[in-house]
């Protein structure tokens, strides 16, 4: 994750916010920055981050309120917050609004580096052990259609001859495999996704090439009704899934495409 991993600063101050986002890239970070609170969750809205660094003193919304919004919106997303007070109810109001730590300004370029990298490794095993655990429920779920003799009984249904079009959904490229639940592209083979996320990949290949709103996505993938609000962060999560599995670069996705404000599409012809 370290290597690719997508990193935002917002910092009112443009010296600070250049400085910080060049130490960041040296390291092999992708480094986005804000000017703002509100520029800031602008763009949490329109791209996936994996962690934030925002600074606790800023004119249009400080950040500590952008912080309860950020929180509120992206539970597990990790941010460490930049205060010039070096008072201990700085630091506490800060914790106790959702940021995981702050730094004391001025900054120690070695002291970002590291909570970058603490932080992030962490993240990363979490994703990793989530992925296990989808993993491991989807060999029950198979196992358990072995052991009742599902794919015996359909077998003999179908005359001992599986029907391709019914097994895959192609699209370009882009192959579903509906038995295996599992993905190929061009360049990829038998690609794990968590089921749920299959499911949504499914749905935008179902409709493709147009455009999925966030409401149908859930719906579908899902199964129930979510608000606007709702349904677009459990998209988002989703689709973030999705990207790192079938996407070459996902700075640049060329598959699922975000229509702002709407929805997504599947690109695969």
């Amino acid at each position: 994750m370290t290597a690719s991993a997508h990193i935002l600063v917002v910092d009112d101050e443009a010296n600070l916010r250049r400085t910080v986002a060049r130490i960041l890239q040296r390291a092999g970070y992708e480094v986005t920055t804000a000017g703002s609170g509100k520029e800031g969750l602008t763009l949490l809205s329109e791209h996936t981050f994996d962690l934030v660094y925002m600074d606790i003193r800023m004119p249009d919304m400080n950040g500590l309120e952008a912080l309860k919004s950020i929180h509120a919106m992206y539970p597990q997303l990790p941010v460490i917050l930049f205060t010039g007070q070096p008072d201990l109810n700085s630091a506490v109001s800060a914790l106790r609004h959702g940021a995981i730590d702050y730094l004391q300004k001025p900054l120690k370029p070695e002291l970002l580096l590291d909570r970058a990298k603490t932080v992030l490794a962490k993240l990363e095993l979490d994703r990793r052990r989530q992925e296990l655990q989808s993993q491991i429920e989807s060999l029950q779920l198979e196992l358990r259609n072995l052991e009742t003799g599902k794919e015996v009984e359909q077998s003999a249904t179908e005359g001992g001859n599986a029907e391709p079009d019914k097994r895959y959904l192609k699209r370009g490229n882009l192959t579903l495999d509906l038995h295996t639940r599992r993905i190929s592209t061009g360049s990829k083979q038998s690609i794990f996704l968590p089921p749920t996320s299959f499911d949504y990949l499914l749905v935008l290949a179902r409709h493709a090439p147009n455009i999925v709103d966030y409401q149908t996505l859930v719906a579908e993938a899902q199964g129930y009704q979510a608000s606007p609000r709702e349904a677009q962060e459990l998209v988002k999560w989703h689709i973030h899934h999705i990207r790192q599995a079938i996407e070459p670069d996902i700075a640049h996705p060329m598959y699922v495409i975000n229509i702002r404000g709407s929805g997504y599409r599947l690109v695969a012809d």
